[in-house]
Formats: structure tokens, C-alpha cells, sequence
């Protein structure tokens, strides 16, 4: 059995330049792999079979079955697979947990089926299958660009926990392309708030909070009702910083000292509230 790591991620930065006259959007972003992460487990069979511990999850709504097909119909392999996902990422989060897995399945069956792709054949085939899935063929801390297609790795950041609260408000499976359709002109930017950012990790300068940006943030409560007061109390309870882990409801904050990072995670918890206690991740397969 053959298992590979399928991370999270955070965006540092999510800036969105214009929209492009392709119906998506010109993005500048640096995206962070962390620990909180799925597995899969992959094991030679006579079909294709993929499965998952995860309630709520459907097969047919996932990129799994999508990556698995796409690797068979791009190299004329004939072989099949049996993929079981151990599921840690919540669902329709911001946190990527899908597209995570969609790369993961690729890693796995170049490996599992020997098929020798170089890194930018897997690329051309994530790119296919979603915007942010070629970010999880490299992880780390990546500088992204274009749709999401265009990936840079970039010097890791210093090694940091982040804590993360997926409050309990309702995640409509379209829930991205909803936020984007929300989005102003006045909304948009010139990359230079990421690229302020990529210029502090070159330098290997210790990173402020005050550099964390997404565009999302604003408008982001006008779809999830109640998520301001989750922000809210997350900050009276503490936290100094706190923004979207992407384009869903997760929120995070970033801390350098593990002790207050387990700290703000337990008054989470006692909360009731649904948090994650994890850390940022330099290398996918260190996990």
C-alpha cells in the first residue's frame, strides 16, 4: 500500500488583479501548505474503487474520480487503482482540501503505476483539473499567479502554528464563484501587496501579521451570515490577526509561539466551535 499526504493550505495573501476573458480570474497569491492534512491510501486493484470516512463526502462531487481518470486517459495506462481518502480537511472550507487531494492522487499514481511524469506534465494535468490543485504538486510557501496555474516556489516561511476556526455557518458548493461574482473593480489591486510579502521571505525577514491580506474578507460576511462575530470573538479571545484561510468560511490566525497557539486553540474548543491546531510545512512529504 502506497500512502501520500494531500495538506491544507492558508493564502498569506489573496490578491485579484481583474477578471480575465477567459470567466476566471488574474490572481496574486502566496499560499501555504500546514499540517492539518488528509491521506491517501492507495492499493493496486481490478477497478477503480475510491472511498472516504468523511460524512458528506460524494465521490461523484470530488476531483478524485476526475484526477484518476484524466492520469489514465493522458498516458494509456490500463491499470486501476482502489483509493481509500482518510479525511481530516473539512469540506468546502477555503482550506483546499479537494484540490489537495486531486494532486495527491496524481503524486500517488505516478508513483503506484511507475509512469515517470516529469513534475510539468503533472502540472498541465492539475491545471486541468482546477486552479489551485498545481500548488499541491509543490507545497511549501509558493508564490501563484495567473488563475492559480502559474506556481513559484518561494524561501519557507519560519516555522509557525496556525490556529484555524471553521465556524458553523452554511457552505454553498458554490461558494467561490459566488464570492468572486460579488467582487467590485474597487475590490481589485496591483499584486504589490503579495509581492511586499514575497520581498519580506527573500529577505528572510520575520513576517509581520500586518502583511496578511484577502481580498475576500470584506465581502466574505455578506454570504456567511455570522461569520463576523466568529472574527470577533476570536480576537476578544485573544487572537491579534485574523483573516480567511481562502474562499471559504475558515478562518486562521498566524502565531510563532506554540505555547499561546495551543492556548487560543483550547479557548476555541471550549467554545464549541470547530478548530484545528496546526503548523506551517516547508516539504508535502515531511508531513
Amino acid at each position: 500500500m502506497l500512502t501520500v499526504p494531500a495538506p491544507a493550505k492558508i493564502n498569506l495573501t489573496l490578491e485579484v488583479l481583474a477578471e480575465r476573458g477567459d470567466g476566471f480570474h488574474e490572481i496574486r497569491s502566496v499560499m501555504q501548505a500546514v499540517s492539518l492534512c488528509d491521506k491517501l491510501h492507495f492499493r493496486p486493484s481490478r477497478e477503480v474503487g475510491l472511498k472516504s470516512d468523511m460524512p458528506g463526502w460524494v465521490v461523484q462531487e470530488s476531483l478524485v474520480a476526475k484526477a484518476v481518470d484524466l492520469v489514465r486517459e493522458t498516458t494509456g495506462c490500463g491499470k486501476w487503482v482502489e483509493i481509500d481518502i482518510e479525511k481530516h480537511i473539512p469540506l468546502l472550507s477555503g482550506l483546499g482540501g479537494d484540490s489537495s487531494d486531486a494532486a495527491a492522487v496524481l503524486r500517488g499514481l505516478n508513483q503506484l503505476w511507475g509512469l515517470g511524469l516529469s513534475q510539468s506534465e503533472l502540472v498541465e494535468m492539475a491545471t486541468r483539473l482546477g486552479s489551485d490543485v498545481a500548488f499541491f504538486l509543490y507545497g511549501g510557501t509558493v508564490l501563484v499567479g495567473g488563475r492559480g496555474e502559474m506556481v513559484t516556489p518561494l524561501p519557507p516561511l519560519p516555522r509557525s502554528r496556525v490556529v484555524l476556526v471553521l465556524p458553523s455557518v452554511a457552505r454553498p458548493p458554490r461558494k467561490t464563484a459566488q464570492l468572486y461574482a460579488n467582487l467590485k473593480t474597487s475590490d481589485y489591486s496591483d499584486g504589490q501587496i503579495t509581492q511586499r510579502l514575497v520581498a519580506v521571505l527573500k529577505a528572510g525577514r520575520a513576517l509581520e501579521a500586518a502583511r496578511l491580506f484577502n481580498v475576500f474578507d470584506r465581502i466574505a460576511p455578506a454570504q456567511f451570515a455570522g461569520l463576523d462575530k466568529y472574527r470577533e470573538q476570536m480576537m476578544s479571545l485573544g487572537a491579534t490577526d485574523v483573516h480567511l484561510a481562502g474562499s471559504g468560511p475558515a478562518l486562521f490566525t498566524l502565531l510563532e509561539d506554540k505555547a499561546r497557539a495551543e492556548e487560543l486553540y483550547h479557548y476555541f474548543q471550549q467554545q464549541g466551535w470547530e478548530a484545528y491546531l496546526a503548523e506551517t510545512v516547508a516539504e508535502i512529504d515531511n508531513i
